[in-house]
């Protein structure tokens, strides 16, 4: 499995859609899937967390597609005139990254319909360390908490041991950790990611780990993450296992249905 790919959030059955991130791999795209697969040519919200390519790898096939996007939410701290000299230090852009940049410079407006008041009950809280205090694009990453009826999961991103410290200076993020249920491992399951100080503040039930097939050393830092889960973990449906950590590498893809109650169910494309 690619390491990073787009989740999706649905509102009301058949209303609007959101996505985080549009990273792609050999076999799936976000804009082939909601073109075809969902019958729609709209992505009413996306979020982009971190402005690398395997986090927006098929952003460009979402304008090629004439999938039309409707708000635009990243950091918004940064022009694009400098992410693009940030991004040029690695060397030229890609279309993808060209298609990003140029977005920075028109997203700019305020949201006639904010997405807390337009999904159905589901809402976001966004974090963000600014520009220039951090120049890296891993830890000016757009931090997100996702919520449906009391039931709560965190994208931080490709974050960096740096920029969770200095997120965790202010309050309001320290309250917005408690009370975690699932969290995307930050930059892949990296031990760059890893910031043990999170954890004086939340003990989430599970841990998503986004990674290739035994690349960065991702799988190294399972342990570590396994211990500081909720001690029960979560129940798979498709295996009937209780996991904390789960992986693209091991699982595919991975799917959490919450009802209106606030409970989860979780389903794995892998089913043994």
């Amino acid at each position: 499995m690619v390491q990073h790919v787009a989740y999706t959030l649905g509102g009301q059955a058949g209303g609007r859609l959101a996505m985080i991130d549009s990273g792609s791999s050999g076999t799936f795209r976000p804009s082939t899937y909601i073109r075809d697969h969902m019958g729609r040519n709209r992505l009413d919200y996306l979020f982009v967390t971190n402005a690398d390519q395997d986090h927006m790898s098929d952003l460009q096939g979402l304008w090629d597609s004439n999938i039309y996007t409707h708000v635009l939410h990243r950091n918004p701290t940064y022009t694009g005139d400098q992410m693009r000299a940030i991004k040029r230090q690695s060397g030229p852009l890609t279309n993808d990254a060209e298609r990003y940049v140029a977005s920075c410079q028109v997203f700019n407006l305020p949201v006639e319909e904010p997405f807390n008041a337009h999904m159905g009950g589901i809402t976001v809280s966004q974090f963000y360390n600014p520009y220039p205090t951090f120049t890296n694009t891993n830890d000016l990453s757009l931090v997100i908490f996702v919520k449906y009826a009391n039931c709560k999961f965190l994208f931080p991103g490709d974050l960096e041991k740096a920029g969770w410290r200095a997120l965790l200076q202010r309050a309001d993020f320290r309250a917005e950790l408690q009370y975690t249920d699932v969290l995307m491992a930050s930059h892949h399951g990296r031990e760059s990611g890893f910031c043990p100080e999170v954890f004086n503040y939340c003990k989430p039930q599970a841990i998503v780990i986004s990674d290739k097939a035994m690349k960065h050393a991702s799988q190294e830092m399972v342990p570590d993450y396994r211990a500081i889960t909720a001690d029960l973990g979560i129940p798979i449906r498709t295996s009937g296992e209780m996991r904390h950590v789960l992986t693209t590498r091991r699982d595919g893809w991975i799917q959490f249905t919450v009802g209106d109650n606030g409970r989860f169910h979780t389903d794995t494309e892998v089913q043994g």
